[in-house]
């Protein structure tokens, strides 16, 4: 990877960001300075460096004197010695400013790299259940120039040729001119009753596909987005071949409230599934207040005879003081007790061996299943968790004879204010399907960004999530019902749960 001054033309792909390239990802991840459509994801910049340069410019197809400022602005970021990223919608070299781009840069003596990207006009029409090409649906393929921009200016081509050429016609314009397309094809020669689709927001969880024939398509079209256009008999094996928009989640809002350094996984379950994920994170997860008695604990680890772990953070952020401090085979002494699956697995990436694993995640099960193996009484017990946890677990373990010492491991405090008020409006309107709450905190820190008796009002109208009961009775005790509560207390578990609840007959309509 070229370090400076170098320029990569890079393309994001049509919108969801899996599908940009492996090389693209690594561009956009050494780049100093990025330059950016106003169309490509966040997600698509999440490899990014924090400190690297973003610099949104605007449509995908500018104006030629915006597109010439781009272009100054691309060799003036390179000759300050910064590898620079130019990122774009679709493919840099389909239908795009890429080559235009390309070509000043050359003329700048400006070292570059093309990185093709997935163009809308081929993997749109994959989402919608459209293959291209199909034996007998004829032999031609025709791309065809669209324009996003509010216009009804029909792209200048030979009209006659394009509607009989026959195959498949792929285009993707904006919403005043699919109009005027859709009319030339018809009045050159295209048959009124071959099949067409249309397909707004294509390969993202808004996606939206209209299909029928081509002469009733523009009554149903909407007259507020840019499409894909497709034309040609493969739209007909749309019904067969449809998978994307048949996903049991698709089109649901969700919104995940876990930490952002922990919501991917449930975020990236939930979206397999088809839904879109909206982030409010309710919670941010810090080290303790007071880390002095945590170090005691850690130092003194090895006179315990059990480290009961309760959840992953307390797994995560005992381990990382502890090794701050001593080694991992110093940790041979006690046993190791974990809360479900979840929790055992952090603890093996250590390397430690978990000696009990306890399935329900309830204190009660906890305690009855160290009592099982004759390990409570008398026995030393080390606690790390939230410096808000339950008292339950600690309290049990010394009624039934164990000396238990707990430790604050971490704290949590309020987050995703700046989100909230977003939150608010689509729950007042009723844009969002489900709310999801993976602990006590995430629910309590919820109920604090919105007030205690708003939150509690708009939770009646939308479906609310919880991991397990604990979550569940923290969130009955601020008069928030758990329509949806899983058997297991896992994240897949949990996206399973979901998904059972909106694809049963009595689930609720799609909130949009």
């Amino acid at each position: 990877m070229h370090k400076s001054p170098f320029v990569y033309i890079v393309g994001a792909g049509p919108g969801d960001p899996s599908l940009m390239t492996v090389r693209g990802r690594d561009c956009v991840a050494h780049a100093d300075v990025i330059l950016h459509d106003h169309r490509v994801p966040a997600a698509a910049m999440s490899a990014a460096r924090p400190e690297a340069e973003r610099i949104d410019v605007g449509a995908a197809a500018p104006k030629p004197l915006d597109q010439d400022a781009i272009s100054y602005l691309l060799a003036d970021k390179a000759r300050e010695g910064k590898v620079v990223v130019r990122l774009k919608w679709g493919d840099p070299f389909v239908f795009d400013s890429g080559g235009k781009e390309a070509v000043f840069l050359h003329e700048q003596r400006i070292p570059f790299e093309v990185v093709s990207g997935v163009p809308v006009m081929i993997a749109g029409p994959a989402y919608a259940g459209v293959p291209l090409t199909y034996p007998e649906a004829g032999d031609v393929v025709v791309l065809l120039r669209g324009n996003e921009a509010e216009t009804d200016e029909p792209p200048r081509v030979n009209w006659t040729h394009v509607a009989g050429a026959g195959g498949t016609l792929v285009c993707y314009a904006g919403a005043l001119q699919i109009g005027t397309i859709v009319r030339a094809l018809l009045s050159h020669g295209r048959p009124s009753e071959e099949a067409a689709a249309l397909v707004y927001d294509p390969t993202t969880p808004q996606q939206e596909t209209v299909d029928g024939t081509l002469g009733d398509l523009l009554a149903r079209a909407r007259e507020d987005r840019p499409a894909l256009l497709i034309v040609g008999a493969v739209v007909g094996l749309r019904g067969h071949l449809r998978w994307f928009d048949a996903r049991p989640l698709f089109g649901r809002r969700i919104v995940v409230t876990r930490a952002r350094e922990q919501a991917a996984a449930l975020a990236d379950a939930l979206e397999q599934q088809g839904a879109q994920v909206i982030t409010l994170p309710a919670i941010r997860i810090l080290p303790p207040s007071d880390p002095a008695t945590l170090d005691a604990a850690c130092d003194a680890a090895e006179t315990f005879d059990w480290l009961v772990f309760t959840s992953v953070n307390a797994v995560r952020h005992f381990m990382t003081r502890f090794l701050s401090r001593r080694d991992i085979r110093d940790l041979q002494g006690p046993r190791i007790c974990a809360v479900g699956p979840s929790t055992a697995a952090a603890i093996a990436e250590y390397g430690v061996r978990v000696a009990l694993t306890a399935a329900d995640y309830r204190s009660e099960g906890i305690v009855q299943a160290l009592a099982e193996i004759g390990a409570v009484d008398n026995a030393r017990f080390l606690v790390p968790r939230s410096e808000i946890a339950r008292e339950l677990l600690v309290e049990q373990l010394r009624a039934a004879g164990g000396q238990v010492e707990e430790v604050a491991a971490y704290t949590t405090v309020g987050g995703g204010e700046g989100s909230a008020q977003g939150i608010y409006r689509m729950l007042l309107e009723r844009e969002i399907d489900a709310v999801t709450f993976t602990s006590a905190s995430t629910v309590r820190h919820f109920v604090e960004l919105l007030g205690a008796e708003v939150a509690a009002d708009l939770l009646r109208t939308t479906t609310v999530a919880a991991i397990g009961p604990v979550t569940a009775e923290a969130a009955a005790q601020l008069g928030i019902e758990a329509t949806v509560v899983p058997e297991e207390f896992t994240i897949p578990a949990l996206v399973d749960a979901l998904v059972d609840f909106f694809t049963a007959p009595s689930a609720p309509a799609t909130a949009r």
